[in-house]
């Protein structure tokens, strides 16, 4: 299986196509979800927002995935220290009880 795509198609919000080149198998797998995705929510708040422009509802719906994305990364810096915390706690309490040198592989 190739590496790289030659060039994939991408359809937003009834724009034309946009040619996105050199794209990976697993880039593509992302971007096709990401596309997905947006199709769906444009659908849905168009008609709901018939006093903006088109442009104004792709503005929205690129906020709300911008929020989204930035929420994720929040959640994950948060469970990266929390599993640090825990890390150091688990490292202590096994030097306190003495089994740490138990864990350690052998040469």
């Amino acid at each position: 299986m190739k590496d790289k795509l030659n060039t994939i198609n991408v359809r937003l919000a009834g724009l034309p196509p946009i040619a996105m080149t050199d794209v990976t198998v697993a880039e593509e797998e992302i971007i096709r979800q990401a596309e997905y995705n947006i199709n769906r929510l444009w659908r849905s708040w168009r008609p709901q927002f018939k006093d903006k422009s088109a442009a104004e509802v792709l503005a929205m719906i690129t906020l709300r995935f911008a929020e989204l994305y930035y929420d994720h990364l929040r959640q994950m810096e948060t469970l990266e220290g929390t599993l640090d915390d825990f890390e150091a706690s688990l490292d202590k309490a096994l030097i306190d009880t003495g089994t740490s040198d138990r864990l350690t592989p052998e040469s």
